[in-house]
């Protein structure tokens, strides 16, 4: 039956970013769909692990800063999971961070916090969980991508840049890893309604300008995504490669 395949019973996912917003949505959506789940933060996303345990889930928390992480710590991160879990199925890659000021001032140091985060962290646990996932024959990666994978910002440099490489870098990964049966995709979130957005919501008229552009009417919430992160971790997917899924109201289409 098709719905079936959208099952991930028996399953293990790593999900990063999970304390509140798009990760928490993600992390409980696909334990919802039976996966068991590891949650990598800075801290323990308590709040999310309850929920997860809730759905009968086993869950598992590992503790690592994306924006000071080695390469070598983030492999032992998931050496970790799959220890303590017994296997790792799916990755996703949704922590995130953003910066803003513009171009000509923009600092050094937060240019180089958004690349660690968003582009560098992607890769190396891209990487750590791939070697696995290709020794055993089949894996799901999934990133998170955005608008500015395909529009520039305003203000927001180093995001719309690590962006844009998040995009590239999973399609990259899916030319590799294709034909030994890992899937590397990426959904790119619309306007959402989270921590990293609520300077703009703040501002009454760049909100409203926002939501009067999506026709959908209104900005997104984490439950409007879920469903795509679910398909892209499942065997209902199995075919897909190297795809970058917007969820975003027709915002790029306008």
């Amino acid at each position: 039956m098709i719905l079936d395949r959208f099952r991930l019973d028996g399953k293990v996912a790593l999900v990063t970013g999970t304390s509140r917003g798009l990760g928490q949505g993600i992390a409980v959506a696909l334990a919802e769909a039976g996966a068991d789940i590891a949650l990598l933060d800075r801290s323990p996303a308590s709040r999310t692990a309850a929920r997860v345990e809730a759905l009968g889930r086993r869950v598992h928390a590992v503790q690592r800063d994306l924006a000071a992480a080695t390469p070598a710590e983030l492999e032992s991160a998931v050496t970790e999971v799959v220890e303590t879990l017994g296997r790792l199925d799916v990755l996703v890659n949704n922590a995130g961070t953003i910066r803003r000021a513009p171009a000509a001032e923009h600092p050094a140091a937060a240019w180089d916090e958004v690349l660690a985060v968003n582009l560098d962290a992607v890769f190396h646990l891209s990487q750590a969980a791939g070697r696995r996932m290709l020794a055993q024959g089949s894996g799901k990666i999934v990133n998170v991508a955005s608008m500015l994978s395909f529009q520039g910002g305003i203000t927001v440099p180093g995001y719309a840049a690590s962006k844009h490489a998040v995009a590239g870098l999973t399609k990259a990964l899916a030319n590799e890893w294709a034909g030994r049966g890992v899937n590397v995709n990426a959904v790119a979130p619309g306007y959402m309604v989270t921590d990293n957005t609520a300077p703009i919501r703040a501002d009454e008229a760049r909100e409203r300008s926002i939501a009067d552009r999506i026709p959908a009417g209104r900005w997104g919430t984490p439950d409007d995504v879920a469903g795509a992160f679910v398909y892209l971790a499942s065997a209902a997917s199995d075919y897909v490669h190297g795809a970058i899924i917007p969820v975003d109201g027709g915002w790029l289409v306008r």
